[in-house]
């Protein structure tokens, strides 16, 4: 008989920012905990998450007064992609859970936060039967000479989160929200206000990029793609079959899978 897992037997120790905190320091927290998104905090009440995504385009908004990084706070980056639950709640209430939310906040009866759980501490326990085709979805592509502000467009627009980048039809990197987060503010920091805009317009992806890319084969496991995408502390994996870009199988496909 296979043991019945709770709530309480998966979920980590919750990981928070206070929403007076600058954007800056959330990022940091977020890349040093590999986690995406944090909990945000006004003395003990939650009152929402902060993402990477919303602090890349906090940071690559037009500003009509340039702002030091630092001042920017997580206020104004608060989403609210997130639901609760109790500790003795089963695992199996979490599927469709985070289906809808990137983050399940736990509380005790007390309403005192506890915990949280993500894609990655379900996928630990409780993995999508079949072929790497069941939990792919599609990938999508951006050249490497385009513009970070299109790439920016893009995801907005598109709703995605990463792309595959391309030199040509050869894949030489992939680029995250993460990413334009990271470089963008980096970028600010490093360029002076009143020239910021006309710099950024020319920062190329090739500049934020992540390279070597790391791919699999269609021939995998689901088992091997999520122990290593858990190892490296990755959000996804782009799937290739004789070398040719197939799909692309993220935490939150495996979890969608389920």
């Amino acid at each position: 008989m296979t043991h019945q897992l709770f709530v309480r037997d998966i979920m980590a120790k919750p990981v928070t920012i206070a929403k007076s905190q600058a954007i800056t320091e959330a990022l940091d927290k977020m890349i040093n905990e590999g986690i995406d998104p944090l909990i945000t905090i006004s003395g003990h009440d939650v009152v929402g998450t902060v993402s990477r995504k919303s602090i890349a385009d906090k940071l690559g908004s037009r500003q009509k007064v340039p702002i030091s990084t630092a001042k920017i706070h997580v206020a104004g980056s608060v989403e609210q992609d997130f639901t609760t639950v109790y500790p003795d709640q089963e695992i199996s209430e979490l599927v469709p859970l985070l289906k809808r939310f990137k983050l399940v906040v736990v509380y005790d009866r007390n309403h005192r936060l506890i915990g949280q759980v993500g894609y990655g501490e379900l996928i630990r326990v409780l993995q999508p039967k079949g072929s790497v085709d069941t939990v792919m979805e599609p990938v999508h592509t951006i050249g490497v000479n385009e513009r970070v502000q299109h790439l920016q467009h893009r995801m907005a627009e598109e709703g995605i989160s990463r792309f595959v980048v391309t030199d040509g039809s050869k894949p030489v990197g992939i680029v995250t929200e993460t990413d334009v987060a990271v470089s963008v503010r980096k970028f600010r920091e490093k360029v002076e206000g009143r020239h910021q805009d006309f710099h950024l317009h020319n920062l190329l992806v090739r500049a934020v990029m992540t390279s070597p890319l790391i791919s699999v084969d269609r021939s995998a496991k689901v088992a091997e793609i999520v122990d290593l995408i858990l190892k490296k502390k990755i959000s996804s994996l782009p799937i290739t079959d004789k070398g040719k870009l197939v799909g692309m199988v993220t935490r939150r496909s495996l979890v969608n899978a389920l």
